[in-house]
């Protein structure tokens, strides 16, 4: 895969820094800076090339599931699809449990419900399969990454669930309050984290994430390494880490940050060469009733072939590039 590629992956859920002015999400409102940042988004749009695509919005159905919002899609080397979908059928993590993670054969047949009532399938964020064909589970709601080995048995579990009653007990009994919306992350749990990452020596990278505001590195076997990160606009500083993703041959590391400026959940895409040039961009996901969190996910299968998770189309969308760099 081209390193074009990897950057086009992730800057569609955020910025990947130094890498140029995309677009600013409706959140950061009307103020001054976002009304500038649109008008020179639109600017470097007008003079970009728009990518010819083709657009395919895969059915998927599973016997007794319906697969809602598919925050997460990757493939396997079998060409599986795998889904990690906020949907669900009851439990409880300081809330009902919307995650159950599907796997698709190469001709969209449903094959299995991966890890069924896990304590882990909280809120669904983010699903990768790595060079061994192992899947990962990235659950937002539980604070948890799950490994699967290829058959689906579990073999390493990362974070660790907040406990419903310790919850309650603080927050309804005692009635505490969050004084500190953006803590500093400690080693060995994480805070609402999004995605993950593999480098050549089997080093994981995480993007953590919604509560913290960093990225952690941990060993092949587990051991916690180091993490880097706190939320603000300053050096090592981020907001809301929403993916990441490691160029195997150089060993950098490409993170996607929240902070001023984000992708498009509109569905627009960009494309963009491994020095932050703009090749192109398309817009995406019309005609499906919403208008936003149209992209949540991408999974590249090749240099012009992208398979689109959304938080807001229950479905996935094939995106073929015709004329892709």
């Amino acid at each position: 895969m081209k390193r074009s590629v990897v950057l086009f992956s992730l800057l569609v859920l955020g910025v990947v820094m130094g890498a140029g002015t995309l677009r600013v999400q409706a959140q950061f409102g009307n103020s001054p800076e976002a009304q500038a940042a649109r008008e020179k988004q639109l600017a470097l749009e007008k003079a970009t090339p728009k990518l010819q695509i083709t657009e395919e919005h895969l059915t998927l159905t599973s016997p007794g599931h319906t697969v809602g919002e598919t925050e997460g899609v990757a493939k396997n080397s079998k060409g599986h699809l795998f889904v990690y979908s906020r949907t669900g059928t009851g439990g409880s993590a300081r809330g009902g449990t919307a995650a159950e993670l599907f796997e698709f054969d190469q001709n969209l047949k449903f094959v299995k419900l991966w890890g069924p009532d896990n304590y882990a399938a909280s809120f669904a964020h983010a699903v990768r399969v790595d060079k061994y064909d192992n899947v990962w589970m990235v659950d937002e709601g539980s604070g948890m990454i799950v490994k699967f080995d290829p058959n689906g048995n579990v073999k390493m579990t990362l974070g660790r669930k907040p406990e419903a009653i310790d919850y309650l007990e603080r927050f309804v009994e005692r009635d505490e309050k969050i004084t500190d919306r953006y803590p500093v992350g400690t080693m060995g749990t994480f805070n609402r984290e999004t995605d993950i990452a593999w480098d050549a020596q089997d080093n994981m990278y995480v993007s953590d994430g919604y509560g913290n505001s960093r990225f952690v590195k941990i060993a092949k076997d587990g051991t916690w390494v180091k993490a880097v990160g706190t939320h603000g606009n300053g050096q090592d500083q981020f907001s809301t880490p929403h993916g990441i993703a490691v160029d195997a041959q150089a060993g950098l590391v490409y993170v996607a940050d929240r902070y001023i400026y984000s992708g498009d959940g509109t569905g627009k895409i960009y494309q963009l060469d491994h020095n932050g040039k703009l090749l192109g961009w398309a817009q995406t996901g019309l005609g499906m009733g919403q208008t936003g969190c149209i992209i949540h996910s991408l999974h590249a299968e090749g240099d012009n072939v992208l398979y689109r998770g959304s938080c807001s189309e229950w479905d996935v969308e094939k995106i073929t590039i015709r004329n892709g760099s």
